[in-house]
């Protein structure tokens, strides 16, 4: 019998030295109304668009971030989404926290959000800086189209009307192997649950969040909410989790691959 070989992993997009010269002169004219940095989970995005944030500053033009990230929205889900708002440091942030854990949020509520938070920023004269890794969220404010229904993510199927949203967006991309993305993710899994994101978990469900919506959240909220039930051991929760990890980030570079080959420019720096 013919033998099958597993399918190489797409080749990495081509790094690219950003223009700050040029990009802050389209900034000024209007030729870009909104700096995009994208990436899958532990590309080093946020990290990222601080320093250009401060690069932007530097130039005279100061810049607030706007999170694209689904689950960031929520308070006190902090240790398992990652925040690390330490990381802004003097850096305005938008979208972050604006919610109760166990509460609905979805694509429509983050287009009316972030048009709020878009407006305010330019309103004072500051460039908008929208970073994150959901994909969805993303090309909801991006591609000038709204969500006109409040389903839950995973329902949203179609879009409906073109709003004021910007559609001259200058999109970065953290670039990162598949195999230094992976070590860095179990590292961080590791070190997030030494700093307590077992308790953070047991927290929510503590003050009353249904475990089903936790696990809804997916992810650390899915597999250690299973944990805390008794559905997994130790040893199957890093495992598990792990490799959810792994497959999310790999979905996330599908979906960032798939924008450019609708005709998205993504400008792939490494980090």
């Amino acid at each position: 019998m013919p033998k099958f070989r597993k399918p190489l992993p797409a080749a990495l997009p081509d790094p690219e030295i950003i223009d700050l010269q040029q990009l802050s002169a389209d900034l000024r004219s209007g030729a870009v109304e909104l700096v995009c940095v994208l990436g899958p989970t532990a590309s080093g995005k946020t990290k990222y668009a601080v320093s250009l944030a401060h690069e932007l500053a530097a130039l005279g033009l100061p810049a607030e971030i706007i999170s694209a990230d689904s689950r960031q929205v929520y308070r006190g889900m902090d240790i398992g989404t990652g925040k690390d708002l330490a990381e802004y440091g003097d850096i305005p942030y938008h979208i972050i926290d604006v919610r109760e854990a166990g509460t609905q949020y979805n694509v429509y509520d983050f287009v009316q959000d972030f048009r709020v938070a878009f407006e305010d920023i330019r309103g004072r004269g500051k460039v908008a800086v929208l970073c994150g890794g959901t994909g969805l969220y993303i090309n909801a404010v991006t591609a000038g189209y709204d969500f006109r229904c409040k389903k839950p993510l995973s329902a949203v199927k179609t879009i409906a009307s073109p709003t004021a949203v910007p559609a001259r967006t200058y999109f970065i991309g953290t670039l990162v192997s598949r195999e230094v993305r992976n070590a860095r993710i179990d590292a961080r899994l590791r070190a997030r649950l030494e700093e307590g994101m077992i308790d953070e978990i047991r927290g929510l469900l503590e003050q009353g969040v249904p475990a089903e919506t936790l696990i809804g959240y997916g992810l650390e909220y899915k597999f250690i909410t299973l944990y805390l039930q008794g559905e997994l051991t130790e040893e199957e929760l890093f495992e598990k989790l792990s490799t959810a990890i792994h497959q999310f980030a790999k979905r996330q570079m599908t979906w960032f691959r798939g924008m450019e080959r609708s005709g998205v420019v993504i400008h792939w720096v490494e980090v």
